[in-house]
Formats: C-alpha cells, sequence, structure tokens
C-alpha cells in the first residue's frame, strides 16, 4: 500500500525478525522493554507468540520515502481470545450468533502482557494516521472481522478515538513513589493501622527465608529452571497451561538481563518462590509469580512489597503489578484506568459495542472513584 502524494509505504512482516532492529527501536523508544525489538523477539522465537499458539506475528510497518520505518505496530492474527486480559469473549459470542466470523481478528498488543504502553511506536509523530490507516487496510484486505489495540498508553487514546475507534476503559492498581526514601516512609504516609498490618504480613513472610534478587549475569540458567518451575504452577492454575515456554526465560536472560530483576525467595539451598520484574525508564513492571511451597503473605512480600523496596532504591515513580487484585489496594496500590481501541468495520456490530462500551466506562469510572476512596493513606 502506498500514498504517492506523501511517498508513504506501508507494509506488513511475517515475524518482527524482518525489521531493522535498531529502526524499530527507534520508533520504539526505551522507556517500555515490552515493545523493544528484544522483548517482541524473544516470543516469536521461544514459540510462544506463534501461530501455532494462535498469535500469527503480523508486525506493521510504515516507511518514509528514505525507505527507514517511521513507525511500527506490533501486530498479531488472533484465532482466540486468550492471552490479552481484555476479554471479548462475550462480543465473540454476539457476532457469532449474528452469522459472523469473529475470527481471526488483528490485535495489536504485546502478548501475554497485561501492561500499558504506545501501540503505535511512532519514530515520526505525523506517520500516526497512516499507520492507523495501514492497520485498518490489513484487518479490511485479509478479511479480518476487526482490530483491537490493548492496554494502549494514555497519551495515544485520542490518536486511535480521532481515528474513529472505539475507546474502551479498565483499571488496574498501581504504586505511586511520592519522593519515598525507604519503605519505612512510604509506611510513614499510610494510616497506622495499615502501617501495622503490613509490618506484620512482611515479618511473617521472610520467617525462615532469604530474598535475592537477581539482575544481569546473576541470571543463571539454574535460576530460570527455578522460576519456570514456579511459573508453570501458577500458569496451570490460571490458565490450564502456560502461556510462555521455557526458552523464553533463557532468552530473556541473554538480551535482555540489564532489565530484568528475578526475586527468589530462598529456605536454605532451595528456592521456593520468585516473582519476575522488567525494569523500565521509570517504572517496574511485576509481571509473573510462583511458588512450590504456601507461605502466608509470601505472594505480597515478593510481588508488592519487595518490588516497592526495589522502586525506591533504584529512584523509580512507579510500580505496575499486573492486572486484577483489589487486594493491592490495601498495600498502598491505587486504581488508575487503564485503555483499549477497537476498530469494528460492521456498522450494527459497531453501534451495539459503542452503546456498551459508553455503560461500561461510567460503571469503570464509578468504581475507580470509590476505590480510590478506600486508599490506605493518612487524611488530612
Amino acid at each position: 500500500m502506498a500514498d504517492s502524494s506523501h511517498e508513504i509505504v506501508a507494509r506488513i512482516g511475517n515475524g518482527i525478525s524482518v525489521f531493522d532492529a535498531q529502526q524499530w527501536d527507534a520508533c520504539a523508544g526505551g522507556a517500555n522493554p515490552f515493545v523493544s525489538h528484544a522483548f517482541l523477539s524473544i516470543l516469536e522465537e521461544s514459540g510462544s507468540a506463534t501461530a501455532r499458539a494462535g498469535w500469527q506475528p503480523l508486525p506493521i510497518a510504515v516507511e518514509g520515502a528514505d525507505g527507514r520505518l517511521s513507525a511500527v505496530a506490533p501486530a498479531y492474527a488472533k484465532s482466540h481470545s486468550q492471552g490479552e486480559y481484555v476479554f471479548d469473549h462475550a462480543w465473540a459470542d454476539a457476532y457469532a450468533r449474528a452469522g459472523g466470523r469473529y475470527y481471526p481478528k488483528l490485535q495489536i498488543a504485546v502478548p501475554f502482557t497485561p501492561v500499558p504502553g504506545p501501540r503505535l511506536l511512532l519514530g515520526d509523530d505525523s506517520a500516526a494516521p497512516h499507520l492507523i490507516a495501514a492497520i485498518e487496510a490489513a484487518t479490511g484486505q485479509n478479511g479480518l472481522s476487526s482490530a483491537h489495540a490493548t492496554f494502549v498508553a494514555p497519551d495515544q487514546v485520542t490518536l486511535f478515538e480521532q481515528a474513529g475507534w472505539l475507546i474502551r476503559t479498565d483499571s488496574q492498581f498501581r504504586w505511586r513513589n511520592h519522593g519515598y526514601s525507604s519503605f519505612e516512609d512510604f509506611l510513614a504516609a499510610l494510616s497506622s493501622r495499615k502501617r501495622k498490618t503490613i509490618r506484620r504480613e512482611r515479618e511473617e513472610a521472610v520467617r525462615g527465608l532469604e530474598i535475592r534478587h537477581l539482575t544481569g549475569r546473576d541470571l543463571t540458567e539454574d535460576a530460570w529452571d527455578a522460576f519456570w518451575a514456579f511459573y508453570q504452577d501458577t500458569g496451570s492454575r490460571k490458565w490450564g497451561r502456560p502461556y510462555l515456554t521455557r526458552a523464553f526465560f533463557s532468552l530473556l536472560g541473554e538480551r535482555m538481563a540489564d532489565q530484568v530483576l528475578l526475586m527468589l525467595a530462598w529456605r536454605g539451598k532451595r528456592p521456593v518462590a520468585g516473582a519476575l520484574n522488567l525494569i523500565g525508564a521509570d517504572t517496574l513492571y511485576g509481571r509473573y509469580w510462583g511458588a512450590v511451597e504456601e507461605v502466608p503473605f509470601l505472594h505480597f512480600e515478593l510481588c508488592y512489597y519487595q518490588a516497592i523496596d526495589a522502586a525506591i532504591a533504584r529512584g523509580l515513580r512507579t510500580v505496575e503489578a499486573g492486572a486484577q487484585g483489589s487486594h493491592k489496594l490495601a498495600r498502598g496500590y491505587v486504581p488508575v484506568p487503564t485503555y483499549s481501541a477497537h476498530f469494528i468495520p460492521d456498522a450494527g456490530f459497531r453501534a451495539a459495542i459503542a452503546d456498551y462500551l459508553a455503560r461500561e466506562r461510567a460503571a469503570v469510572a464509578r468504581e475507580i472513584a470509590f476505590m480510590g476512596e478506600m486508599a490506605p493513606f493518612r487524611r488530612g
């Protein structure tokens, strides 16, 4: 597809490897590790995000007159709605009942990763409309029912909205670093009752255990073997089977070691639990957790409290601890909205979805306001 008046060319790759890594990352920027060429290529090369798994990589790019990438989008043809964390199963059922075929659809996202970030990776801001047009064209030309950009960075929502996409909201819980010098400094901002509860939870969680933070060269295959056991246990209970392969973790350690923070809890010489985080420019992203031993409050310790410790030590502004989990509220994580954008070509289906989303947005806004009032911070 070409626009000769602007000398713009858009193309679809059969995987991220067809695109130059440096050019891709120049568009992606360095703030969010999940949209980097390295992370997306690890998902593909490890066999985690593949056509066989229902995630056929179809990255979409816009090139300038010089042939260099000016904008890219991580895109996948999806044959199901698993691993997205923005649930549209009811949409698929309704479309099928009306005689349509919802799958395949086009997903603009990072597979298995409910982390907000840019979905239009713009080396040139003026290329945004061209990239959105290319996504829409790819949807129509390939007979796909729809296109969905999930966990869109807040500053990109307007770009999709201006193009006529429908906007959906949800919420997640985040911890904000208000210039804390230590965990105790953070606790001082909480009500007395919450401070006591958190101190008690931390004491019980680590009794008889040693917590180690691993990054860079410390990420050995033995460490990944231990974490793989934890991840498999959690994945089998939550999803039926884990989304990621064992090879994913080895490649992550090889190629992005300095952006990985793996927290392991040891009982003597045996690791019994772990939490995997990625380090962004100003955010610590909590991703996966698991354990082979039941220890009270250890989940909270590894996933929330240790993450706060690490963020304060590194001077990071935010901890994003993943999807769902209202239990995070009592631990100092507050609700914030998340966004997705949806291109629905069928006029009737679009109208029905638009009506549903308007009511859902109002409900989400009320829930965020209500939950925000329940935050554990001291009043006045």
